[in-house]
């Protein structure tokens, strides 16, 4: 029983904190977005999880090498005639920032965002590829 009652526990969300020299523009809480990042021979993925965010609340952007992840959520109004009772998702927006290395080619890093998932590819510029070397018997 109690290793079920483990399996349910939800993990936190994690607060962002602003970069030094940084100050947000809102007064909200503001989550780091959980992150999955894989690696192929042409590109880094990256997959944000960023639940209540849209194509139009999603901000990219890439400055002195900083690869900047941000949502925006609103929280939903109730609906007429309910009262919250209990509340165990907390609603913020999400922020997460990257450094990115001279290995990706900036000028071809594409998004997308998709149920609340922002993807990113960044790929590989051409020298940070992997080459496969022939190797000969002289």
């Amino acid at each position: 029983m109690t290793e079920r009652k483990e399996l349910q526990k939800a993990t936190p969300k994690q607060e962002a904190q602003p970069r030094e020299g940084v100050e947000r523009t809102r007064q909200r809480k503001a989550y780091v977005p959980r992150t999955d990042i894989y690696e192929t021979d042409q590109a880094i993925h990256v997959a944000a999880e960023m639940p209540g965010v849209s194509e139009q609340s999603t901000e990219v952007t890439l400055e002195n090498g900083v690869l900047t992840l941000r949502g925006f959520v609103e929280p939903a109004p109730p609906e007429e005639g309910l009262a919250l009772s209990h509340a165990e998702y907390q609603v913020g927006d999400y922020e997460r920032a990257f450094t990115v290395s001279e290995e990706i080619d900036q000028d071809k890093i594409t998004a997308k965002v998709r149920d609340g998932v922002l993807e990113l590819t960044l790929p590989k510029s051409e020298k940070a590829k992997t080459r496969k070397i022939p190797v000969s018997t002289e």
